[in-house]
């Protein structure tokens, strides 16, 4: 059977796309990085792809808010072919800055409805400072994710100055948690909760780390899974028994299987 092919965007300024595409690659995807404006000049690229994967980055060096110029630009060159995808039967990944173009698009957490509106917001972290940290995560069990499917635990870096998820809607919360559509958590090693600082690292509501829609092919999370899919990435793999696969490997080898 063929492989999956994962399309991985690039250009103006994100800078995670070389370790997103091995992350694919090492899952058993095809994985291909193309430009911003490659998909623009021509938007039916996207129907070659199952995946999508909008990596980690300072697109547009996080001008205005982070994530929301390259937003505008995936919303306005390329809304109706983008529309088409995440309507097909399609994953769509956004991993730090790509959660955040998500989010400023509107495709999360209502997939369902396009690209209507924001309805959450990612903002400055409670700390005033940028957070270069690795944090303990747990999963929602009951979540329709297919990313996080059959994972109970992670341990992952997050890095970023924006990474506080946040909304003043109680209802649209309470609906995402019946929904499963919290599907990562931050937490702290002995289960506290809520996680104080620095487990939370950036002061989220609910310690929301990763959400999806309702029909879980499209996610959105802070931390990097594709910061570690080798056990040689952990900053102890000198010192503890880490596995030869890094726990952010299962994230895209759950993409991968879900189409073989």
């Amino acid at each position: 059977m063929a492989k999956p092919l994962a399309l991985v965007l690039t250009g103006f300024g994100i800078n995670c796309d070389y370790e997103t595409a091995e992350a694919f690659r090492v899952a058993g995807a095809e994985a291909r990085r193309v430009h911003v404006n490659d998909l623009i000049e021509n938007p039916l690229l996207m129907a070659q792809y199952q995946i999508m994967a909008v990596p980690g980055g300072f697109s547009f060096g996080d001008n205005i808010a982070s994530g929301k110029v390259l937003a505008n630009k995936l919303k306005y060159r390329l809304g109706e072919a983008f529309l088409s995808f995440i309507e097909s039967d399609r994953l769509v990944i956004g991993i730090c800055n790509g959660f955040q173009v998500l989010v400023r698009l509107g495709v999360l957490p209502d997939g369902r409805e396009g690209l209507t509106g924001q309805q959450v917001t990612i903002t400055y972290n409670d700390s005033g400072k940028f957070e270069d940290r690795w944090v303990d995560l747990e999963v929602t069990q009951k979540s329709p994710c297919i990313f996080t499917r059959g994972i109970e635990r992670l341990e992952l870096p997050v890095r970023h100055g924006e990474g506080k998820f946040l909304t003043l809607d109680r209802g649209l919360l309470e609906e995402l948690n019946r929904f499963g559509q919290v599907c990562l958590r931050y937490c702290s090693p002995d289960g506290v909760k809520p996680a104080p600082y620095p487990f939370n690292p950036n002061g989220s509501v609910e310690d929301i780390a990763g959400i999806c829609d309702r029909s879980g092919r499209i996610f959105g999370l802070m931390p990097h899974p594709e910061a570690f899919i080798h056990r040689y990435l952990h900053p102890r793999w000198t010192r503890q028994s880490i596995p030869e696969k890094g726990e952010g490997l299962v994230i895209f080898s759950n993409a991968v299987e879900y189409f073989v």
